[in-house]
């Protein structure tokens, strides 16, 4: 039995994190930079007095006065930057002679006003749940433009999905053709689906976040044949009309590597389908899994680039194979609100820790932690932090950000440098923490979620409202 990640992170303990520990700025003014790379298009600190507030303004409003008005933590979302990373994969893939349709991934992050936000900018929605799906339909999100998702959707589910029309179905598992084709039948309609592949390809991801290679519990295998017998099954029901195939070869992805060899794999499938059982596929969905800058050493690809690479891929593929180029489709979620949103803490304590050898770390411990963000222990991800409440001609110390929560492992920023005065009541803000933060949260030691606030030309409004101790008493039954 292999072990693969202590439950308090990997190589804990020890005085670097696995990446190595961030360079050390070269001076103080260093700690106020704000990546535009990294951080909302609209975060700046505006030099007026006095200077040495000079706290970090988002889409034109103070974090203090979001602190003194929503509380701490909350997560802070830009509309305006969500809809113009919206808007650039909408234009970049909107090409008239191969174009592509483009699904906001819902698993990102996805609220009511979120879901109204991704159909104004003209982009579809991928869904995998019937919780995600009831929130479109709350929304009043168009359901022909709705991709279901999800390796176990439960016959309620499908049901659930049929009657609200959605418009495609990406089906994982035999199981799942007999169950989609049964609930469309007794519904007397006809189920458009995707068949979702997996196709081998590993992309150079973490391996909790990688999705296409084998020893896996998504999609059907290319390598076995199951992927083409599920084709076949599908073929084969009046109920179903196979309009597609799926892939979706990991997260968090800087190169189109990977999606060169899906997509020949993809392509040649599509080939064998043609000649050996007579169907022709109409889509081809390369999934998502775009990147996004979490520290200034990450290059992500923008959405034209990607946009350029994947259709170049497809043609040649297409072509060397005498096949009909099919209409694409991608699934950008983490490539869109990530960069969007960041979540204000306030510092609670500041302990330095003498690690001997005359190396020293300082624990800063914020009011939020895993609940908020579990994505550094699961995943060992990398943020950037900034002191956003003033600024600071302290020299940086070296520093670790930590939760409050009973876990060893309740880490929010494994290694980075903040100013050495910062001091309890100071706030600091993580950056891209749109994607899987607050849509992972959980009530970790009966903590209350925190709220999602977006801001827009000089106002912030409630998006998701701060769970409240009510809130959680209110599903125990003995309370």
């Amino acid at each position: 039995m292999t072990v693969r990640a202590h439950p308090a992170g990997p190589r804990h303990g020890e005085i670097l994190s696995p990446h190595g520990t961030p360079q050390a700025p070269t001076g103080p003014e260093a700690l106020h930079e704000l990546d535009p790379a990294v951080w909302p298009l609209s975060a700046s600190r505006p030099d007026a007095p006095p200077l040495a507030a000079r706290s970090v303004v988002v889409a034109g409003v103070d974090v203090r006065d979001l602190v003194a008005e929503h509380g701490s933590p909350l997560y802070v979302l830009d509309e305006a930057d969500f809809r113009a990373r919206a808007r650039a994969f909408h234009d970049a893939f909107a090409d008239e002679e191969l174009p592509a349709d483009v699904f906001y991934a819902g698993k990102a992050f996805l609220s009511v006003r979120v879901a109204r936000w991704v159909a104004e900018e003209g982009l579809g929605l991928d869904v995998c749940t019937g919780g995600e799906l009831l929130t479109a339909a709350r929304a009043g999100f168009p359901m022909a433009r709705v991709a279901f998702h999800g390796n176990n959707k439960s016959v309620d589910e499908l049901d659930l999905a049929l009657e609200h029309g959605v418009g495609r179905f990406v089906v994982d598992s035999f199981e799942e053709v007999a169950r989609l084709a049964a609930a469309a039948q007794d519904r007397g309609v006809v189920a458009d689906v995707l068949v979702r592949v997996t196709v081998g390809v590993e992309a150079h991801t973490h391996e909790f976040i990688a999705t296409a290679h084998e020893d896996q519990k998504f999609g059907l295998s290319l390598a076995t044949g199951a992927a083409q017998e599920a084709v076949r099954r599908v073929v084969a029901l009046p109920s179903l009309r196979l309009v597609g195939l799926h892939s979706h070869i990991g997260s968090q992805i800087f190169d189109a590597a990977g999606f060169d060899v899906a997509a020949h794999r993809m392509v040649e499938l599509a080939v064998r389908l043609r000649d050996e059982e007579g169907v022709a596929i109409e889509e081809l969905d390369l999934g998502g899994g775009m990147g996004i800058a979490y520290t200034a050493g990450d290059d992500p690809m923008a959405p034209d680039e990607m946009a350029a690479l994947l259709r170049g891929i497809v043609r040649r593929e297409c072509a060397a194979a005498g096949l009909a180029v099919p209409r694409l489709a991608v699934e950008p979620g983490r490539a869109i609100v990530g960069p969007s949103m960041v979540t204000v803490y306030t510092v609670g304590t500041v302990k330095p820790v003498d690690l001997g050898g005359g190396q020293v770390r300082v624990y800063v411990s914020v009011d939020g932690g895993m609940s908020d963000n579990i994505r550094t222990a699961l995943y060992d991800a990398d943020y950037t932090v900034r002191l956003v409440s003033r600024v600071s001609d302290a020299e940086p110390v070296l520093s670790r950000v930590v939760g409050r929560h009973c876990e060893s492992g309740d880490v929010v920023v494994r290694d980075c440098w903040l100013p050495g005065d910062l001091a309890p009541g100071d706030l600091i803000a993580v950056a891209a923490t749109g994607a899987y933060c607050r849509a992972m949260a959980s009530n970790y030691n009966q903590v209350p979620r925190p709220p999602v606030v977006s801001v827009r030309d000089g106002r912030s409004s409630v998006v998701l409202r701060r769970e409240t101790p009510d809130d959680l008493l209110a599903l125990d039954t003995d309370a």
